[in-house]
């Protein structure tokens, strides 16, 4: 079965006040203002959602984004200073909205609580976001083989849906999806054919990936004439460089609890 979208909001307002504990969040509010109003115009060319997406800056040096039920989505420092133009930055964001678009976490509930999955959900996102399997062993996540691969399988299904996703996200909101194969070589050149920062081997191979994009990209000629460079982008990773690790005390009055309850 599939929970609820208020069971689903409940529980990513639960894992928001934990990432709050967790985490070092960017709060400088040009850089944050800026991944705001770039994911607000790609939801515009997203499928419809019940949920209110957010934007979060986390720093981190991993190449990496998360979303998590709700619609809060988490993007790490790493991945704005990786990019080469806004379509490379746009093919990622638009990646973890399909998450949210065809609730995937929200269909696996149900199916992953023989595993014990449900009761760990929190290190596991953890170890997604921050690349380090450790933290998911903290929450007894490797406990299960057969358990282990019951939720990878589920998962690399549901990385395919979401790539395929954002190639039409991308074209919806007028970014060339070719941004999303560079990035994927981007990827590739960092970390290998392992898609990047992981755990359990959730995401398919780079080069199944790429592949996968491409066929989905040819469903919209003339696509490659879409844009791809933003200029504000590069005047935002020099700033991030400037200021990481600077800004840390300085409060970003949108990350609340009472921004939370009101999902």
């Amino acid at each position: 079965g599939t929970i609820s979208v208020e069971e689903a909001k409940r529980l990513g307002a639960q894992y928001q006040a934990q990432l709050r504990k967790e985490l070092t969040f960017v709060r400088d509010p040009v850089t944050v203002n800026y991944i705001r109003e770039f994911g607000a115009n790609l939801v515009k060319g997203a499928r419809p959602s019940p949920f209110d997406f957010r934007f979060y800056v986390v720093e981190s040096d991993d190449i990496n984004a998360m979303a998590i039920p709700g619609g809060a989505m988490y993007v790490n420092s790493g991945l704005i200073l990786a990019v080469h133009n806004g379509a490379e930055l746009a093919s990622v964001l638009a990646h973890e909205m399909g998450h949210v678009t065809a609730r995937h976490v929200a269909k696996n509930v149900n199916r992953q609580r023989g595993t014990g999955f449900v009761a760990n959900l929190f290190y596991l996102a953890i170890a997604i976001l921050t690349g380090n399997p450790y933290l998911a062993n903290a929450g007894g996540m490797a406990g299960s083989i057969a358990g282990t691969a019951y939720i990878t399988s589920y998962t690399r299904d549901a990385e395919r849906e979401a790539d395929s996703l954002a190639v039409e996200t991308m074209v919806n909101s007028g970014w060339n999806p070719e941004g999303m194969v560079t990035m994927f070589e981007t990827l590739k050149k960092e970390y290998g054919n392992s898609s990047g920062p992981q755990f359990l081997s959730s995401h398919p191979a780079t080069d199944e990936r790429i592949e996968n994009v491409e066929h989905d990209i040819a469903n919209y000629p003339g696509s490659d004439k879409l844009k791809t460079f933003d200029p504000k982008l590069p005047i935002i990773q020099e700033r991030l460089k400037l200021i990481l690790g600077t800004d840390r005390e300085k409060e970003d009055k949108s990350d609340s609890d009472e921004e939370d309850d009101s999902d």
